[in-house]
């Protein structure tokens, strides 16, 4: 179970990976939630059951929204969805 000192808002993130048909995701995470993505990922595994999509992490630096992974621009990016969570 996600630590309660943070709402991750993690029904919010399921419903929108379903209404995007995202199949595969890169999850950014700030510092401070990085030993979250386990329990995030499994979170998202378990509600999605069959769909769930592939998930990756970032795990350099986040220092906000507008600092988006280096791997997006790129010709390679093969993601259907960033999800950022900060702070």
């Amino acid at each position: 179970m996600i630590n309660q000192e943070y709402d991750l808002e993690l029904d919010k993130v399921v419903s929108e990976i379903k209404k995007e048909q995202a199949k595969k995701i890169l999850i950014q995470l700030g510092e401070g939630l990085k030993p979250r993505a386990i329990e995030i990922q499994e979170h998202i595994q378990a509600e999605m059951k069959n769909d769930a999509p592939e998930i990756f992490f970032w795990l350099n630096s986040c220092y906000g929204k507008c600092d988006i992974p280096d791997i997006l621009e790129s010709r390679k990016n093969e993601f259907d969805m960033l999800i950022q969570f900060g702070h």
